[in-house]
């Protein structure tokens, strides 16, 4: 005989989603600290170096070691067709967004380095951010890493800045050659069709 789940099964795996996906966040903020260490001397300017500024090969050098470091913890990172890596944290039966479709999200994106430049608690008093895909389109690599997360699931979505703000950056949070990283929770999405 087959046992039908229970309310409370449900509710035990929605924890144990949570939790996992907790920890995960955790470790990989606790990664993004530790190699910020490493990076954050060539990070810091000083007004009196003449050192020239941070360029292209040197944002995807530490991006290579980035990914690398996540790969050796055996961290699934997966990669889209436009080159946003990903890893998903929690993986859930809902749809994928599709360009038009409304995504309530919640998130928080942080540079390389550790700085927190944005979070979706910034945005509304229940800590979710609102956008119709690619309508008006965000930055390339939020657009594209978006198609990777189903209804219900999280990731992290890992965004070179040649997806993100390329050689401008985005004055004064995100530097010129700057991967940006998002932790992503897929609240809904409710689509256009």
């Amino acid at each position: 005989m087959k046992r039908v789940p229970s309310t409370r099964d449900s509710f035990h795996l929605n924890q144990k989603k949570t939790n996992n996906f907790n920890k995960m966040k955790t470790s990989i903020k606790f990664l993004i600290l530790a190699l910020s260490v490493a990076f954050v001397s060539s990070c810091i300017e000083d007004p009196d170096d003449d050192t020239p500024p941070r360029t292209e090969a040197q944002e995807l050098s530490q991006l290579a070691v980035y990914i690398d470091t996540l790969n050796n913890r055996g961290l699934d990172v997966d990669t889209t067709e436009l080159g946003v890596y990903y890893i998903i944290d929690s993986l859930a039966d809902g749809v994928y967004p599709v360009p038009g479709d409304t995504c309530i999200v919640k998130y928080e994106g942080y540079t390389l380095d550790g700085y927190m430049f944005d979070a979706s608690a910034r945005h509304s008093t229940d800590g979710t951010y609102e956008f119709i895909l690619e309508n008006p389109p965000m930055i390339e690599g939020w657009d594209d890493g978006m198609r990777v997360i189903n209804d219900g699931s999280s990731a992290h979505l890992i965004i070179p800045s040649s997806l993100a703000y390329g050689s401008i950056g985005a004055y004064p949070a995100i530097a010129p050659y700057q991967t940006l990283i998002f932790y992503i929770e897929m609240v809904e999405i409710k689509q256009a069709y």
